[in-house]
């Protein structure tokens, strides 16, 4: 895999449960100017939801979470920020919510509401696969971020996906709620959209979390039905999937739960490295979600769940795995972690950096963090979901990571045992963990990268050659399997070829 430095000192923008402020003015990554626009407008049936835009100006100029504009250059895409205004459904419970996951909910009182969303979709229409990705932007860092697009981007983009991001959260329009520490960044550089530019977002207006999930819903009936702006600038979308990382994946688990079965506003929903619970539905005790709670298996539409080993033990999803079902297929994937040294390049790539301006050495702070297959076996996860989604093709099974008194087992080079296989932890150059430095929250996430040294690689493989072959034959296999997609497969092979190993 990437065996990529992960002291990066600037431009650190999004790290899976947080994400780094713009500094500075400047145009968008759509080119758009300082100006603000507030026309034209439409009621979009049949979530009689308002649409604005595209957004442009705000003290900043740029919209929070940008795409990297070299990004959306090199895969002829372009970026433009609306602004989603209407009345959000609530949902009350009937009865315990129980931890099967087999929830009964009534629609509770509606709430106005105005939010945001971000759209990247390719310049030429024939490029549109006809599948947008609707994220739910994650706030544990107590604002938004894009965990999602930031480790399948390479795969969106090179497919011709759609994405929108949705700020479907109070605490990322108007801030409040818990958040996540980050070690070395002051709490001022972590701040919601309404605080990071008041001027260009002093409309938005969040009812709260009970309220999310209506919010969320009305973005998928928008996407499908838009009117004037279009957001798609009149694409032809034909599936429509719900996707979400680790805070936002728990929002997931109880939208799967409680409001996919009544609303169907997706077609299939992909969860991200979950914990062992879901969210609540409401402030209500009577709203909160058990732990550990099961995902329901009987939606008409497919579920997928992607596990990294810290999601298993840090997050304890050990205590929520249940079988595969019809509607239901988990994948555990050995050597990851919930994040890890991809997701740190990107965030230098985005160009985002803190907004006290001094960056982030993770490197320092955590220790030598993950750089395993997370990224590349999860987008050939995506890959299989969306063929599940569109023509019915069911994804590969996945091993489950073997757990032997309450720790994950591990081989005699200490990788683990089990779960999907790669060459990173088949033909290794390195024991990769998901358990990270316990010094804090954050570096907990980031799991830990052990390189063996010259003498453990030469007794290894003894030569070079037989290191590119054996690691070729394993891409190989994981390739066949449906576990790498022919991209990563070649990326990974190329870099065992032109690596030091046991040269």
């Amino acid at each position: 895999m990437r065996h990529r430095s992960t002291r990066l000192l600037a431009g650190l923008g999004v790290v899976v449960l947080l994400a780094g402020a713009c500094s500075g003015d400047g145009e968008s990554s759509s080119g758009a100017t300082d100006t603000v626009a507030s026309e034209p407008t439409t009621t979009v049936a049949p979530a009689d939801v308002t649409v604005t835009g595209p957004i442009t100006g705000g003290v900043r100029g740029v919209p929070y979470n940008p795409v990297p504009l070299d990004l959306a250059d090199e895969y002829g895409y372009t970026e433009e920020e609306y602004f989603v205004r209407g009345e959000a459904a609530s949902y009350t419970p009937v009865g315990e919510l129980t931890p099967d996951g087999r929830w009964t909910v009534t629609e509770g009182e509606p709430a106005p509401y105005e939010t945001r969303i971000l759209v990247r979709r390719p310049v030429d229409p024939d490029a549109f696969n006809g599948t947008v990705v609707v994220e739910w932007l994650n706030v544990s860092a107590g604002r938004d971020s894009d965990p999602v697009f930031g480790y399948l981007h390479p795969y969106l983009l090179r497919e011709g996906y759609a994405y929108v991001g949705v700020s479907a959260q109070a605490t990322g329009v108007e801030g409040g709620g818990s958040r996540l520490e980050v070690p070395g960044v002051p709490a001022d550089a972590l701040v919601p959209l309404k605080e990071w530019d008041p001027e260009r977002y002093a409309s938005l207006d969040h009812p709260g979390d009970a309220w999310s999930y209506g919010i969320y819903t009305d973005v998928a009936e928008m996407v499908r039905a838009p009117g004037d702006p279009n957001p798609l600038d009149g694409l032809a979308v034909e599936h429509v999937l719900a996707v979400g990382e680790s805070q936002s994946a728990g929002r997931l688990a109880s939208y799967i739960n409680a409001v996919q079965p009544v609303e169907g506003a997706y077609d299939g929903i992909f969860v991200h490295s979950r914990g062992a619970g879901g969210s609540d539905l409401g402030e209500d005790p009577s709203a909160a979600s058990p732990s550990p709670l099961l995902l329901r298996t009987d939606l008409d539409v497919p579920v997928m769940q992607f596990e990294a080993e810290t999601d298993l033990m840090f997050l304890r999803f050990r205590e929520a795995r249940q079988p595969d079902a019809e509607g239901l297929v988990t994948w555990e994937v050995a050597g990851t972690a919930h994040a890890d040294a991809d997701t740190l390049v990107y965030g230098s790539e985005s160009g985002q950096i803190w907004s006290s301006g001094g960056g982030l050495d993770a490197e320092a702070l955590c220790g030598t963090v993950n750089d395993g297959p997370h990224g590349a076996v999860l987008r050939a996860a995506m890959h299989a979901f969306r063929s599940w989604v569109v023509d019915g093709t069911r994804p590969p099974t996945s091993p489950r990571i073997e757990i032997v008194d309450d720790e994950i087992a591990r081989d005699e080079l200490g990788n683990a045992v089990g779960g999907i296989r790669t060459p990173a932890v088949d033909v290794p150059v390195s024991a990769l963990r998901g358990d990270g430095n316990p010094s804090s929250v954050f570096c907990s996430l980031f799991g830990q990268s052990a390189p063996f040294d010259d003498q453990q690689l030469r007794a290894l493989y003894g030569d070079h050659a037989t290191y590119v072959e054996r690691f070729t034959a394993s891409a190989d296999e994981a390739l066949a399997a449906g576990y790498l997609l022919e991209p990563e497969r070649d990326e990974m092979v190329a870099e065992a070829e032109a690596s030091d190993v046991a040269r």
